[in-house]
């Protein structure tokens, strides 16, 4: 049965620098990336290819020792012209130089009606070797899913609520058969629903909402409402035991691309946004690449920050890095290296705040203001300050300032019985955006998540 539900706990950042409804294409021969650090739980990546070697998309070039049925492959066609590793050779990244024209592998293909025939364990195949498979995460714990479980329901988020994120009913227009195509194929992996959940503050694309074999839901409220997991938590919660896969609507659309068209196809639209960005819009490009192009002559200065994905949960990269397998962002904001001598109590409007410290004028703040907004963290860690605050950015029926702490006593029993099963690191970001004592509160969800998973 579908839910309509609405959420007042929770935090909207407005930030300045939205991309505008407009698309570029990237025509330039770059490159590609594909990183092992993007997959949680990755622990034993194994290469398998060489410098030198031409590879097309869809071709495996990594795997995990750990999981290897879950084939790694390659996002673009072209050559091998990098294998960066850090420290004790740990494997960063495979850098692909793309050819003009991309070349695919090819897999079986099958009509609309005939995809309805497939049984679990071809469609289970194909998906491995392709590639497709770790667009499916697993909860608990936010890893590639184990092919051989089987979930009680999968959940997809068919919106974004984070600060500068891309609008879904932009990026996947024109996708409805792909999409429709990739929830035929995963409704063979569960017995139970597969949840389709959109904004319900918002005007919604029919993509997601006239879809056959899916429960609609609608959702609505403040940052994190976009979130699957909040999702999860209100629509079929996470128990000891359970398990629940989640797919972003670009996996389901890419899984239903392999399917129609025999080919992995990592071509996506991504938002490029952000302050520090002169013409915030989205791009067309691939699963990976090269964010030098996308920054080249569009700074509006030198000391920025360029973070893949969003502000709250994204990952820092340098103006020559690579986006994440995840990411649908570029977000370019300002270095916040400096210091601000009594920052906090100077009258201001301008500068935005939950508690409504940083200036006595910051009552007058409009919502629908955007801000600019830099890293600095405007303090240093400090003692763990109790304040009730993480209760009203965490919709959900936990005690996240008891959670955190339990985590940090590595205490298993109360872990376990304040709610680590039904969150990740994304869920708690606001938290830690808020946090008085300047914690790395997503790294402590993390460390949480580990010891419940390996201990």
């Amino acid at each position: 049965m579908s839910k309509s539900i609405k959420l007042k706990k929770g935090f909207n950042i407005n930030l300045a620098g939205k991309a505008e409804k407009k698309l570029a294409d990237s025509h330039q021969r770059v490159t590609f990336a594909i990183k092992p650090t993007d997959f949680v739980g990755m622990q034993r990546p194994k290469v398998l290819v060489n410098i030198g070697d031409n590879v097309k998309s869809g071709q495996p070039v990594l795997i995990d020792k750990k999981l290897e049925a879950v084939l790694y492959t390659a996002p673009v066609s072209g050559e091998v012209v990098e294998i960066n590793r850090g420290a004790k050779r740990s494997l960063l990244e495979i850098v692909i130089l793309a050819d003009k024209e991309i070349q695919y592998e090819s897999f079986k293909s099958y009509s609309s009606s005939e995809i309805q025939e497939v049984s679990r364990e071809d469609a289970q195949s194909q998906m491995l070797v392709s590639g497709v498979w770790p667009q499916i995460i697993q909860r608990p714990y936010g890893v590639v899913a184990n092919p051989e479980e089987t979930p009680k329901s999968i959940f997809i988020s068919a919106f974004d609520s984070s600060p500068l994120a891309p609008d879904y009913n932009y990026i996947f227009k024109g996708k409805e058969k792909e999409f429709q195509a990739g929830v035929d194929v995963l409704k063979k992996f569960t017995s139970g629903k597969i949840h389709v959940t959109t904004d319900g503050d918002g005007d919604v694309n029919s993509m997601f909402t006239q879809m056959s074999g899916v429960n609609n839901n609608r959702i609505q409220g403040p940052h994190p409402v976009g979130n699957v997991g909040i999702q999860i938590h209100h629509i079929d919660p996470i128990c000891k035991g359970d398990l629940v896969w989640t797919v972003n609507p670009f996996g389901v659309i890419q899984i239903g691309k392999l399917f129609l068209e025999g080919k992995y196809d990592a071509s996506k639209v991504i938002a490029i946004a952000g302050s520090e960005i002169n013409t915030p819009q989205y791009i067309k490009t691939y699963l990976g690449a090269n964010i030098k192009e996308f920054v080249k002559d569009n700074l509006k200065s030198d000391n920025v920050r360029c973070i893949s994905g969003n502000p709250l949960t994204g990952e820092r990269i340098s103006d020559a890095g690579y986006l994440g397998f995840y990411h649908h962002q570029l977000t370019v904001i300002p270095e916040g290296d400096y210091q601000e001598l009594f920052g906090w109590v100077l009258p201001s409007s301008k500068k935005l705040s939950f508690h409504r410290a940083l200036g006595l004028l910051s009552f007058l703040n409009n919502k629908n203001k955007e801000y600019v907004i830099d890293t600095n963290t405007k303090g240093e860690p400090r003692a763990f300050v109790q304040t009730g605050a993480f209760e009203k950015v965490v919709p959900m029926d936990i005690l996240p300032t008891y959670l955190i702490k339990s985590i940090l006593a590595e205490d298993f029993e109360e872990m376990e019985a304040l709610g680590i099963y039904e969150i990740i690191e994304e869920d708690f970001a606001l938290c830690e955006f808020i946090d008085v004592s300047k914690h790395d509160i997503q790294s402590i969800v993390r460390d949480g998540l580990n010891l419940m998973q390996y201990s």
